[in-house]
């Protein structure tokens, strides 16, 4: 019952929220006679998704890979970079800066010149998306490897440690709490990023080709099914992250370290 009551509680609250909005939503079209046109109903909304539920589903795949290998991308090259501008002071000096000031151009601004720079098809889509990541994943990493302790620091290098040792037993692991949380802000924001890079150089569909070619026929029904599905995928990027971060960082979830972990540091690697 313990474990029922465990695995239900993060899920009961969600739900019960999500039928609130339901049924404030229908009272509301109800209540004040909302034409279908500017505010679709529930029942009208889902019976259009499963009306049009083949299509839907493939521009939700296309959306999800697109999103997923962008956003692998940036969190690597963000990743890369962090610890290339920790161990070079003077590229930190000269990228940080650099990194900073691109923040304040606007993604979509610069989606149409990758259009013409990259062509129609899934780089330009691909690189949005890493763009969406890269930053918080710099900014993260970098302030985690400069919060290990100097003092801890001196004294693995006072023991014979090398840089590479230092670097996988001291500073890898300050990384991992800041990382994830560059990772679970950044998750959502790269389906944003996904539905721009459809909006302006998709070949092959997806969600946000689907989004503007409802609204291009005012269908509000199919506008609400697309964003319907775009929540999903938002929602699933975030646990698919929070996944990632319970199978790396067993020692959080837990007063024990799983057994791989045990033989891992007992072996001496």
């Amino acid at each position: 019952m313990s474990f029922i009551r465990k695995l239900l509680l993060p899920v009961g609250g969600p739900v019960v929220a999500l039928a609130i909005i339901l049924l404030v939503w229908d009272l509301a079209v109800r209540i004040y006679q909302i034409p279908a046109y500017v505010l679709p109903s529930p029942q009208l909304t889902w019976a259009h998704v499963l009306s049009d539920l083949p299509v839907l589903w493939e521009g939700f795949r296309i959306t999800f890979l697109t999103f997923l290998l962008g956003f692998v991308l940036g969190a690597m090259a963000g990743f890369v970079f962090a610890v290339i501008m920790d161990a070079t002071p003077w590229v930190r000096g000269v990228l940080y800066p650099i990194l900073i000031a691109s923040q304040a151009v606007p993604v979509i601004a610069i989606s149409a010149a990758l259009t013409i720079w990259l062509g129609f098809g899934l780089a330009p889509k691909l690189v949005i998306v890493a763009l969406v990541v890269f930053f918080p994943v710099v900014v993260n990493v970098l302030d985690g490897l400069n919060s290990v302790d100097r003092d801890m620091l001196n004294l693995v290098k006072s023991m014979g440690g090398s840089r590479l040792s230092i670097f996988r037993h001291v500073k890898l692991p300050a990384t991992y709490t800041p990382l994830f949380s560059a990772l679970k802000l950044s998750a959502t924001f790269s389906v944003t990023g996904a539905v721009i890079g459809e909006w302006t150089a998709s070949t092959s569909g997806g969600l946000g080709a689907y989004l503007l070619q409802a609204n291009s026929r005012l269908n509000t029904a199919g506008t609400f099914s697309a964003i319907g599905f775009l929540a999903l995928l938002g929602v699933l990027s975030f646990l698919l992250v929070i996944l990632l971060e319970y199978l790396m960082t067993p020692w959080r979830n837990g007063s024990k370290a799983r057994r791989w972990s045990r033989h891992y540091w007992r072996d001496g690697k």
